[in-house]
C-alpha cells in the first residue's frame, strides 16, 4: 500500500479533522525517526498515518482500540511488523514492544499532541513559533497538554534518544509539515 491509497483508507473511516492531522503528523515524525536509525521510511510512515484507522469505531471502546486497527491493517494485506507496531501502540494491551518501529509510534504518539498544543498556545499558532526548549517546560507543566501521556513520551529512551533529542526530531518533522497541518 502506498501513502495516497492509505489516506484514502484513512479519510475513508476517519472524519474528524483534528484525528486526521494527528495522524498525518504522526507519519511524518515516524519517517523522520526512520531516516534517523536507517530505517525504512515509507513502511514506518505508513505505520504513522494508519496507527488510529479505527479511532472512530473504538473510542468509546478503547480495550479494542488498535486491536481492530491492526486487524483491519492486516486485512488490507500490510507488513506483519507494521500491523504489530499499530497493535502495541495502546499499551492497554500489555503487548511488548520489540522493535525500534514499535517503540517509536508508542512514545511518538503522545508527543505530537504535546507539539500542537505548544504551537496553538502561542500568539501564531504556529510550529515555527516553539523549540524543544519551550517543550522541554511545558513537559514539566501538569496540566499543559494533560492527554499527553509524559510517561510514554519519555519511553523515547527505549530508542536510545534523550527527550531532548526526541523532541527535536518530532519538531523537525512537523515543521516541515506544517502547511499540510495548518500550524
Amino acid at each position: 500500500m502506498n501513502r495516497e491509497e492509505a489516506l484514502k483508507v484513512l479519510k475513508k473511516n476517519l472524519k474528524n479533522k483534528n484525528l486526521l492531522n494527528h495522524c498525518i503528523a504522526a507519519e511524518v515524525v515516524m519517517k523522520r525517526l526512520a531516516q534517523h536509525f536507517g530505517e525504512d521510511e515509507e513502511k514506518w510512515g505508513l505505520a504513522g498515518l494508519l496507527h488510529d484507522i479505527d479511532y472512530d469505531d473504538t473510542k468509546d471502546k478503547p480495550e479494542l482500540h488498535s486491536l481492530e486497527g491492526a486487524k483491519m491493517l492486516e486485512e488490507m494485506g500490510l507488513s506483519q511488523d507494521v500491523v504489530y507496531a499499530v497493535k502495541v501502540h495502546n499499551e492497554r494491551h500489555g503487548l511488548p514492544r520489540q522493535s525500534l518501529m514499535d517503540k517509536a509510534l508508542y512514545a511518538t504518539d503522545p508527543t505530537t499532541g504535546l507539539i500542537v498544543a505548544g504551537a496553538l498556545i502561542k500568539p501564531e499558532k504556529r510550529l515555527s513559533a516553539i523549540d524543544v526548549p519551550f517543550l522541554v517546560n511545558r513537559m514539566n507543566e501538569k496540566s499543559f497538554a494533560k492527554g499527553a501521556n509524559r510517561e510514554q513520551i519519555r519511553a523515547c529512551s527505549e530508542l536510545g534518544l534523550t527527550l531532548e533529542e526526541f523532541l527535536d526530531l518530532n519538531l523537525e518533522a512537523m515543521q516541515g509539515a506544517a502547511t499540510e497541518l495548518g500550524l
